[in-house]
Protein backbone atom coordinates (compact mmCIF):
# COMPACT_ATOMS: atom_id res chain seq x y z
CA UNK A 1 0.00 0.00 0.00
CA UNK A 2 2.82 2.28 0.97
CA UNK A 3 4.41 1.71 -2.44
CA UNK A 4 1.47 2.28 -4.58
CA UNK A 5 1.07 6.02 -2.32
CA UNK A 6 4.95 6.25 -3.24
CA UNK A 7 4.32 5.76 -6.46
CA UNK A 8 1.43 8.17 -6.85
CA UNK A 9 3.52 11.11 -5.30
CA UNK A 10 6.47 10.43 -7.96
CA UNK A 11 3.83 10.55 -10.68
CA UNK A 12 2.35 13.46 -9.40
CA UNK A 13 5.79 15.52 -9.48
CA UNK A 14 6.76 14.41 -13.06
CA UNK A 15 3.29 15.93 -14.03
CA UNK A 16 3.87 19.19 -11.94
CA UNK A 17 7.31 20.38 -12.87
CA UNK A 18 6.69 20.76 -16.93
CA UNK A 19 3.93 23.27 -16.01
CA UNK A 20 6.51 25.07 -13.61
CA UNK A 21 9.36 25.30 -16.33
CA UNK A 22 6.90 26.81 -19.07
CA UNK A 23 5.62 28.87 -16.29
CA UNK A 24 9.25 30.51 -15.57
CA UNK A 25 9.90 30.99 -19.26
CA UNK A 26 7.16 33.60 -19.62
CA UNK A 27 8.54 35.96 -16.74
CA UNK A 28 9.09 39.44 -18.07
CA UNK A 29 12.29 39.39 -15.96
CA UNK A 30 13.60 36.84 -18.38
CA UNK A 31 12.48 38.35 -21.49
CA UNK A 32 15.41 40.78 -23.27
CA UNK A 33 14.28 43.91 -23.31
CA UNK A 34 16.69 46.99 -24.63
CA UNK A 35 16.61 49.93 -22.28
CA UNK A 36 17.44 53.66 -23.21
CA UNK A 37 17.46 56.47 -20.71
CA UNK A 38 15.67 59.61 -22.37
CA UNK A 39 16.24 62.12 -19.48
CA UNK A 40 17.70 62.64 -15.97
CA UNK A 41 16.51 65.00 -14.16
CA UNK A 42 16.86 66.97 -10.52
CA UNK A 43 13.68 67.28 -8.99
CA UNK A 44 12.22 69.51 -6.26
CA UNK A 45 9.37 68.80 -3.22
CA UNK A 46 8.19 71.27 -1.01
CA UNK A 47 7.55 69.81 2.42
CA UNK A 48 7.05 71.14 5.85
CA UNK A 49 11.13 71.45 7.00
CA UNK A 50 11.84 72.80 3.18
CA UNK A 51 12.54 71.05 -0.13
CA UNK A 52 13.34 67.77 -0.78
CA UNK A 53 15.92 67.18 -3.40
CA UNK A 54 15.40 63.69 -5.67
CA UNK A 55 16.02 62.66 -9.07
CA UNK A 56 13.49 61.54 -12.07
CA UNK A 57 14.69 59.29 -14.53
CA UNK A 58 13.07 58.14 -17.55
CA UNK A 59 13.14 54.89 -19.66
CA UNK A 60 11.92 53.76 -22.65
CA UNK A 61 12.16 49.82 -22.97
CA UNK A 62 11.17 47.69 -25.97
CA UNK A 63 11.92 44.18 -27.89
CA UNK A 64 12.38 45.45 -31.24
CA UNK A 65 9.42 43.63 -32.10
CA UNK A 66 6.02 44.28 -30.99
CA UNK A 67 6.21 45.45 -26.97
CA UNK A 68 7.29 48.92 -26.05
CA UNK A 69 6.41 50.86 -22.69
CA UNK A 70 7.16 54.14 -20.57
CA UNK A 71 8.63 54.16 -17.30
CA UNK A 72 9.58 57.02 -14.34
CA UNK A 73 11.17 56.37 -11.51
CA UNK A 74 12.31 58.86 -8.36
CA UNK A 75 14.49 58.17 -5.94
CA UNK A 76 17.51 59.77 -3.87
CA UNK A 77 20.31 57.89 -5.71
CA UNK A 78 20.35 58.51 -9.90
CA UNK A 79 20.92 54.17 -10.01
CA UNK A 80 18.26 53.40 -7.88
CA UNK A 81 15.44 55.93 -9.97
CA UNK A 82 16.69 54.16 -13.27
CA UNK A 83 16.02 50.87 -11.78
CA UNK A 84 12.63 52.23 -10.16
CA UNK A 85 11.67 53.60 -13.64
CA UNK A 86 12.88 49.88 -15.88
CA UNK A 87 10.34 48.15 -14.00
CA UNK A 88 7.73 50.61 -14.03
CA UNK A 89 8.25 50.34 -18.14
CA UNK A 90 8.11 46.48 -17.90
CA UNK A 91 4.87 46.73 -16.26
CA UNK A 92 3.15 49.74 -18.55
CA UNK A 93 3.85 47.44 -21.79
CA UNK A 94 1.93 48.20 -25.00
CA UNK A 95 1.89 45.98 -28.03
CA UNK A 96 2.27 47.46 -31.40
CA UNK A 97 0.26 45.87 -34.56
CA UNK A 98 3.34 45.81 -37.41
CA UNK A 99 2.37 45.23 -40.96
CA UNK A 100 4.14 43.72 -43.35
CA UNK A 101 6.69 46.48 -44.33
CA UNK A 102 7.19 47.20 -40.46
CA UNK A 103 4.88 50.28 -40.40
CA UNK A 104 1.34 50.92 -38.92
CA UNK A 105 -1.63 50.50 -41.04
CA UNK A 106 -3.73 53.99 -40.32
CA UNK A 107 -2.59 57.54 -39.80
CA UNK A 108 -3.43 58.23 -36.29
CA UNK A 109 -3.27 61.27 -33.99
CA UNK A 110 -3.40 61.79 -30.35
CA UNK A 111 -2.42 64.21 -28.00
CA UNK A 112 -1.56 64.15 -23.82
CA UNK A 113 -1.19 67.67 -22.10
CA UNK A 114 0.09 70.25 -24.83
CA UNK A 115 1.84 67.74 -26.68
CA UNK A 116 0.18 66.51 -30.19
CA UNK A 117 1.57 63.57 -32.24
CA UNK A 118 0.63 62.70 -35.57
CA UNK A 119 2.06 58.79 -36.76
CA UNK A 120 1.63 58.44 -40.74
CA UNK A 121 2.37 55.10 -42.63
CA UNK A 122 5.32 54.80 -44.75
CA UNK A 123 6.72 52.78 -47.66
CA UNK A 124 9.17 49.96 -47.73
CA UNK A 125 13.03 51.83 -47.46
CA UNK A 126 11.95 55.22 -45.82
CA UNK A 127 13.11 54.63 -41.94
CA UNK A 128 11.83 56.34 -39.16
CA UNK A 129 11.23 59.71 -39.96
CA UNK A 130 10.86 61.18 -36.11
CA UNK A 131 12.66 63.38 -33.45
CA UNK A 132 13.05 63.30 -29.91
CA UNK A 133 11.84 61.00 -27.48
CA UNK A 134 9.25 59.91 -30.04
CA UNK A 135 11.65 58.21 -32.46
CA UNK A 136 12.88 55.75 -29.64
CA UNK A 137 9.44 55.03 -28.49
CA UNK A 138 8.94 53.77 -32.19
CA UNK A 139 12.59 51.78 -32.67
CA UNK A 140 12.04 50.10 -29.55
CA UNK A 141 8.39 49.07 -30.81
CA UNK A 142 10.19 47.81 -34.01
CA UNK A 143 8.97 49.85 -36.57
CA UNK A 144 10.98 50.90 -39.21
CA UNK A 145 9.11 52.86 -42.10
CA UNK A 146 6.94 55.17 -40.77
CA UNK A 147 6.55 59.55 -40.58
CA UNK A 148 5.93 61.09 -37.35
CA UNK A 149 5.31 64.70 -36.36
CA UNK A 150 5.08 66.29 -33.16
CA UNK A 151 2.94 69.56 -32.54
CA UNK A 152 2.67 71.99 -29.97
CA UNK A 153 5.01 71.37 -26.85
CA UNK A 154 8.50 69.41 -27.14
CA UNK A 155 8.02 68.33 -23.48
CA UNK A 156 9.95 64.99 -23.25
CA UNK A 157 7.60 62.79 -21.14
CA UNK A 158 5.02 63.82 -22.43
CA UNK A 159 5.39 63.62 -26.16
CA UNK A 160 6.44 59.83 -25.32
CA UNK A 161 3.31 59.08 -23.32
CA UNK A 162 1.86 60.73 -26.23
CA UNK A 163 3.42 57.96 -28.55
CA UNK A 164 2.47 55.12 -26.35
CA UNK A 165 -1.20 56.87 -26.56
CA UNK A 166 -1.55 56.79 -30.23
CA UNK A 167 0.33 53.11 -30.42
CA UNK A 168 -2.33 51.65 -27.81
CA UNK A 169 -5.42 53.53 -30.14
CA UNK A 170 -4.13 52.08 -33.45
CA UNK A 171 -4.03 48.75 -31.49
CA UNK A 172 -8.16 49.00 -30.89
CA UNK A 173 -9.02 50.16 -34.24
CA UNK A 174 -7.27 46.88 -35.56
CA UNK A 175 -9.07 44.85 -33.43
CA UNK A 176 -12.39 46.11 -34.06
CA UNK A 177 -12.22 46.42 -37.32
CA UNK A 178 -11.69 43.03 -37.67
CA UNK A 179 -15.15 42.06 -36.55
CA UNK A 180 -16.96 45.58 -38.01
CA UNK A 181 -16.83 43.73 -42.07
CA UNK A 182 -15.50 41.19 -44.11
CA UNK A 183 -14.13 44.30 -46.38
CA UNK A 184 -11.97 45.33 -43.28
CA UNK A 185 -11.42 41.52 -42.35
CA UNK A 186 -9.65 40.84 -45.17
CA UNK A 187 -7.59 44.02 -45.38
CA UNK A 188 -6.56 43.31 -42.16
CA UNK A 189 -5.49 40.17 -43.08
CA UNK A 190 -2.84 40.95 -46.24
CA UNK A 191 -1.65 43.94 -44.78
CA UNK A 192 -0.47 43.08 -40.97
CA UNK A 193 2.44 40.85 -40.42
CA UNK A 194 1.54 36.80 -39.78
CA UNK A 195 3.42 35.40 -36.23
CA UNK A 196 2.69 35.01 -32.90
CA UNK A 197 1.13 38.35 -32.66
CA UNK A 198 -0.85 37.90 -35.79
CA UNK A 199 -4.12 38.62 -33.94
CA UNK A 200 -3.91 41.26 -31.66
CA UNK A 201 -5.38 41.09 -28.01
CA UNK A 202 -6.50 44.29 -26.06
Amino acid sequence: MESIIEKNRIEETIIKSPFKRRYREVRLSKMKFEEKIVQIKRVTKVVKGGKKMTFRAIVIIGDNKRKVGVGIGRADDVNLAIDKAILNGKKNLVIVPLTIHSSVPHIVKSSYGACNIMLRPAKQGSGVIAGGSVRTVLELAGIKNILAKQFGSSNILNNAKATIKALNTLNEMVELGKYQSIRKNYFYDKIMKKGKYARISL
